[in-house]
């Protein structure tokens, strides 16, 4: 069931909303050129970004499909990236990893497992090759924080994160959305922020946002890290909030606010969270047997069609990327 939401009260459903208006809209205020995945809460071991979105070339965003939806980890990508076009012992074949070559045995058998790569055995060896070029099909990368209650306080405590972002090598802009009041940005968030980092305000009812300040385009220093936080955004995208919830409890359902479904709680009559969206929660009710068995509004349950609903939606949005190339 869906229901139209009354208000946005928590930094996850706004977190949701931006993720929604970037998959519509990017870039702000510019005719589309290029494929766009939008992700959320991806990142490395030292940040993990609310919003993550690569632009893609097209061409090569259609190349990167021929290996599968889900993303390829970095000894995945070692494989794939390295794999011959002629059979060889994968030994020969790849580059030294730099760790024990075991590891990198059973990433060619996993590669093999999802067809991102063909294997035979010759004797007791693993021969290998490619089943295309892995593609050059990262554009752009660019993280936007949310904080859509961003006081001058607030905007103190965000800086040293919003500085690192800046700094740190991988991302091609940084961005920090906050909900639109209808005033200008405060200077307060201009002297917290590196003038680097570009200002969006949100209308999470509306769907919509405003650039109150422009990003500088930021120097890049690490392609491998940048092609494994790609590879992460385009296996998870953003609607992956759901499997972290519980959409089998009888009270979840979704609620459509700015044109993006986010979680709705019927016990709490309010969107929820995806922390406090969990089998420990005091409203947790599972949806009855008898719910799984009529087809309602898929065979399996409301939970099921759940997520059923939300990878419908994604793959929509990749077939829609997709075509850009043509």
């Amino acid at each position: 069931m869906t229901r139209t939401a009354g208000s946005v009260d928590t930094e996850f459903t706004f977190e949701l909303i931006t993720c929604r208006w970037a998959e519509r809209t990017w870039p702000p205020g510019e005719a589309r050129a290029t494929a766009t995945v939008v992700a959320r809460q991806v990142g490395t071991r030292d940040r993990r970004w609310d919003t993550l979105i690569v632009e893609a070339d097209p061409a090569g965003f259609a190349a990167r499909e021929r290996f599968g939806p889900d993303e390829l980890d970095s000894d995945l990508l070692h494989v794939v990236r390295h794999a011959p076009a002629e059979w060889a012992w994968y030994r020969d074949a790849l580059p030294d990893p730099g760790y024990p070559w075991r590891y990198v045995r059973e990433a060619v058998h996993r590669a093999a497992a999802r067809d991102a790569v063909e294997t035979r055995r010759r004797g007791n060896r693993i021969e290998l090759r490619r089943i295309a070029p892995y593609p050059d099909w990262i554009s752009r990368v660019v993280a936007i924080e949310n904080k859509p209650d961003l006081d001058a306080s607030a905007a103190r405590a965000l800086a040293d994160q919003i500085a690192y972002d800046v700094d740190c090598g991988l991302l091609d802009e940084v961005w920090v959305a906050t909900r639109a009041t209808g005033d200008a940005v405060p200077p307060a968030l201009l002297e917290a922020f590196p003038v680097e980092a570009g200002i969006l305000a949100v209308d999470p009812h509306a769907g919509e946002a405003d650039v109150l300040w422009h990003p500088a385009a930021l120097s890049t220093t690490d392609d491998a890290r940048r092609r494994v936080i790609a590879e992460r955004a385009y296996g998870r995208g953003w609607r992956s909030y759901v499997d972290t919830m519980r959409p089998d409890c009888r009270h979840f359902e979704l609620a459509e606010v700015g044109e993006a479904f986010v979680p709705y709680c019927a016990a709490k009559a309010r969107c929820q969270t995806g922390v406090e969206c969990s089998g420990s929660c005091p409203a947790f009710e599972p949806e009855p047997p008898g719910w799984r068995t009529r087809g309602w509004p898929i065979e399996g349950g409301p939970g099921k069609g759940v997520r059923f609903l939300l990878d419908r939606r994604r793959d929509r949005v990749r077939s829609r990327e997709r075509r850009r190339e043509s």
